[in-house]
């Protein structure tokens, strides 16, 4: 792999949470904020408008203007990374070219959820996009969501085209991941909160993490170690990470454990998710709040102030326009 292309997009890569007042609009000014506060501590990339972004309720026009505060609030400091797409391969193309013209630095295209295609309808879908801009194109194998996973052939295929360049990686598959990298020269991105090191240990270029949205400094600091080849060092703050991960990744979809903790924080101003997403239940709460409590010394971060705010969380949010338009 040229040095060039595995710096394209960096390393440490947040898979953003989209900051929400109480009513479900957009906060612009917790989202600047975290913006902020990701890439101030060591975020190379955000990846925006993902599963965790909350793509499926919001609007294009929503995502768009992400992607151009995005471009403001990172200043050249960070790479912007539009996520979501379509499940619609026509629409998908639509938003891509218009996240271009906004300012992406590069495109993360999920494989098509709920339609359930075959192999060459996948491929044809990555190809097709690929073919609609002239940005670097991220591909997301996550079968959990999707009900579909990326063949192997699949990837060897699409790989051959010239703007098809990572993986993101939701599987966990250890030993098919080795082969997607030795055999294809995609760079390979952990979407796995709990596998970044593992993947980082057999050749991963980096993370598009969830749990960085709250820990970036961790992330930073993990990806550093690695790459003096400071494995203590790397295993320790994977190791520090785990409860807080556990806290993010398992009670509650990520998006609503993110923002619920991210709000106890102080980093945004309320834990607002929209429906059908709702906010963590008593049990739940309890839950995140007990493994939080596990948290020991995570660099760059401090729960000695952490207020979370069950009532604020509770429920879920219908905003004023509905979701994805055309």
């Amino acid at each position: 792999m040229s040095n060039h292309q595995s710096h394209i997009f960096g390393q440490t890569l947040v898979a953003m949470v989209t900051p929400m007042t109480t009513e479900g609009e957009v906060d612009w000014k917790s989202t600047e904020a975290l913006m902020d506060y990701c890439v101030t501590n060591g975020a190379d990339g955000l990846v925006l408008t993902g599963t965790t972004g909350e793509t499926s309720t919001l609007t294009d026009a929503e995502k768009l203007k992400l992607v151009e505060v995005g471009k403001s609030v990172a200043a050249g400091r960070a790479k912007i990374i539009t996520g979501g797409g379509s499940n619609e391969t026509a629409h998908a193309m639509q938003l891509y070219k218009a996240s271009e013209k906004a300012g992406a630095d590069g495109i993360m295209v999920v494989t098509p959820y709920y339609n359930k295609p075959t192999q060459a309808g996948v491929l044809t879908h990555f190809r097709m996009i690929a073919d609609s801009t002239d940005l670097p194109v991220i591909l997301y194998d996550i079968p959990g969501r999707a009900g579909i996973a990326i063949s192997h052939d699949t990837f060897h295929r699409a790989a051959k085209h010239p703007n098809i360049v990572a993986v993101k990686d939701a599987k966990g598959d250890l030993a098919q991941a080795s082969r997607i990298m030795n055999e294809t020269g995609l760079m390979y991105f952990s979407g796995d909160d709990s596998n970044v090191l593992p993947h980082l240990s057999i050749g991963a270029t980096g993370c598009i993490s969830v749990t960085a949205n709250i820990a970036p400094a961790a992330y930073r600091a993990m990806i550093d170690a690695t790459n003096r080849n400071d494995f203590d060092a790397a295993l320790k703050v994977h190791n520090s990470l785990e409860p807080l991960q556990r806290a993010a990744m398992t009670h509650v979809p990520g998006t609503v454990a993110a923002k619920y903790i991210l709000d106890g924080l102080g980093l945004i101003a309320s834990p607002r998710v929209r429906l059908p997403l709702v906010g963590p239940e008593e049990s739940e709460a309890a839950r995140i709040e007990q493994d939080i409590d596990k948290v020991g010394q995570v660099v760059g971060l401090s729960f000695e102030n952490f207020r979370p705010d069950r009532n604020a969380a509770a429920g879920g949010a219908l905003p004023k326009v509905a979701g994805t338009t055309r």
